[in-house]
């Protein structure tokens, strides 16, 4: 995927980046794959905001996704790459010898006319999706289940991949994309390559209002609140919470750094074989 630049004739052009879109092929949505997309604009059932900077934003419908890949050992074709409001990533439309059709998440490399599949027993090529088991080790994966027949959980956005590093004892090891090395039970499907849409870490909206349009609010940092409103907030000028230096806190006065909030017995953290972050070593 290409990145479009433009000339600084303007504030709001001077560090606009914007996809291209180079690899989109069609440019409607399938209407049987599409589903209505409610907007709670941050509110929760009893009507009160739950997750604050959520609002406003372009009317869009849900592409459903097939992440579990339930057409096993029948080939599709892909008729079009399509762009997707609701993720980074794009989606190829598959059509199926039967007529069905189903949106897969787009590899890199993945063109009109190439075939896929599913199924224990398909090669290990590129957007076919197969047991762990199966997949040469090395190779990258995405769109990978946690527990076998759940459907993909990992590795599902933009420029995503996870790496097949091992296998023992009915298990795969996987490099995930934060570093993290953990194990997952082989029998786990996965889809050979990596997400598409790789310079999406690059796109810089270039003006706040860009930002509205994808439904997200403004954010007031707490700093420059009240005491009242906020932990930080207070002090004359700039401080730390009424001047004194107390560390970061969010609203509600939990800590924003270094405050560790997995949970100590969390059932799958036996599964966890290297953390991204390396424990200190002690002097």
């Amino acid at each position: 995927m290409a990145i479009k630049t433009f000339r600084p004739l303007t504030p709001t052009n001077r560090f606009k980046a914007l996809p291209a879109f180079d690899e989109i092929t069609k440019k409607k949505p399938e209407k049987s794959l599409l589903d209505v997309k409610k907007r709670s604009g941050g509110r929760g059932n009893t009507g009160r905001i739950t997750t604050r900077h959520i609002g406003g934003g372009h009317k869009k419908f849900y592409r459903i996704i097939d992440f579990k890949r339930v057409k096993r050992d029948v080939v599709g074709t892909v008729v079009g790459i399509e762009y997707d409001p609701n993720r980074s990533a794009r989606i190829a439309l598959i059509e199926y010898a039967d007529g069905d059709k189903a949106y897969i998440l787009a590899p890199v490399g993945l063109k009109d006319g190439d075939k896929v599949s599913a199924g224990a027993g398909v090669t290990a090529t590129l957007g076919n999706a197969l047991p762990l088991k199966s997949i040469p080790l090395g190779m990258s994966v995405h769109n990978v289940e946690l527990i076998p027949g759940r459907g993909g959980q990992i590795a599902r956005s933009a420029g995503q991949e996870v790496v097949l590093s091992n296998r023992e004892g009915g298990y795969a090891l996987l490099k995930m994309p934060s570093g993290e090395f953990r194990r997952v039970p082989e029998l786990c499907f996965a889809t050979v390559g990596q997400v598409g849409n790789v310079d999406h870490m690059n796109v810089s909206s270039g003006k706040a209002g860009r930002t509205r349009w994808q439904g997200v609010r403004p954010t007031v940092r707490g700093m420059t609140m009240n005491p009242i409103d906020h932990p930080n907030g207070g002090g004359e000028g700039r401080s730390k919470s009424g001047g004194g230096r107390k560390h970061p806190r969010s609203p509600w006065g939990q800590l924003s750094k270094g405050f560790k909030t997995r949970k100590k017995k969390k059932a799958s953290s036996r599964l966890i074989v290297e953390r991204r972050k390396p424990a200190k070593r002690r002097k």
